[in-house]
């Protein structure tokens, strides 16, 4: 049966010839950090800098893990930081007939399955999924809904880091689309919200490089054309932890903006000058955007800094 939500002609049209249109999806779990204005702020120039549409997309279907306030205090930093969105703010927390639609296709088309297991017994079977649960039929209840993963993609050209290859077994595996606790998947909101708001170009962290091979196997599943993916090395600290709401990485200061939006665009490789110091946010935003480069993004993984 062909799947009923998402029309096939959104994949005809060849990337090359559609506008470019990129995102930053950040969940509202904390304060944007600098790790997080770098992912901002790469995904924003790439955009700009090839004439496109730049989105922002709040990732609230995780309600334990999000922080009261904290959506509108991350909007309110991408303004401060000269970060204009050009579309309404998409929500993921209202998008729930939206997943419920395709959980429901996929299980017409049989490609879906629930599973009982819990991450001990996975971690017991060597940490990835074995499929134990594939062919017993278990009922929704209490039970995670996982994708029969019939293509397993484990290698891809990235706009930033060339050739990358996954672990094939991860990437072969059945992974969770809706939770036991009855929350969706990140890999199924993210895929998607992608074809939703016709997201051709995804720029972000290598923290995620993973996470794609998984969403390019979903977005095969769904017959859809996926996004050229770049990643950008991850900020950590001299302890070696990842700049992350989770390490409770620092809140980056909207009063004053101009020092580490110019230590971000020095992450990323790009060359700026002794006078930008001085500059109003919209002069270096606007100059950054005419210099940007994106080959000379470092093609590495993970970054230290002071």
């Amino acid at each position: 049966m062909p799947n009923t939500f998402f029309s096939t002609e959104r994949s005809a049209i060849p990337l090359a010839t559609k506008e470019y249109r990129g995102r930053f999806a950040p969940s509202p779990s904390g304060l944007l950090h600098f790790g997080s204005l770098i992912a901002a702020l790469a995904s924003y120039l790439d955009a700009k800098h090839h004439h496109g549409k730049w989105l922002v997309r709040i990732e609230d279907i995780d309600p334990p893990r999000e922080k009261i306030g904290a959506s509108q205090a991350i909007l309110t930093t991408l303004e401060a930081f000269g970060l204009h969105w050009d579309e309404q703010v998409l929500y993921q927390s209202q998008q729930t007939q939206r997943y419920n639609q395709v959980l429901y296709d996929l299980a017409t088309q049989k490609l879906t399955y629930h599973c009982q297991c819990t991450r001990a017994q996975i971690k017991a079977d060597g940490g990835i999924y074995q499929g134990r649960c594939k062919t017993l039929n278990l009922p929704k209840q209490n039970n995670a809904i996982r994708l029969i993963n019939h293509f397993g993609i484990n290698q891809f050209n990235d706009l930033i880091q060339g050739s990358v290859t996954c672990d094939q077994a991860l990437a072969q595996e059945d992974f969770i689309l809706k939770r036991k606790d009855g929350l969706f998947a990140y890999q199924l909101a993210v895929v998607v919200d992608d074809i939703f708001q016709d997201i051709n170009h995804v720029i972000r962290g290598c923290d995620l490089l993973e996470p794609t091979a998984r969403q390019l196997s979903f977005f095969a599943t769904l017959k859809q054309t996926p996004p050229q993916y770049g990643h950008i090395p991850v900020a950590s600290s001299a302890q070696g932890f990842k700049l992350s709401k989770q390490n409770k990485a620092q809140a980056i200061d909207n009063n004053h903006p101009q020092p580490a939006l110019i230590a971000a665009l020095v992450f990323l490789g790009q060359a700026t000058e002794k006078e930008m110091i001085n500059a109003s946010i919209e002069e270096i935003i606007n100059w950054a955007i005419k210099h940007w480069q994106r080959d000379k993004i470092p093609k590495t993984t993970e970054i230290v800094i002071a």
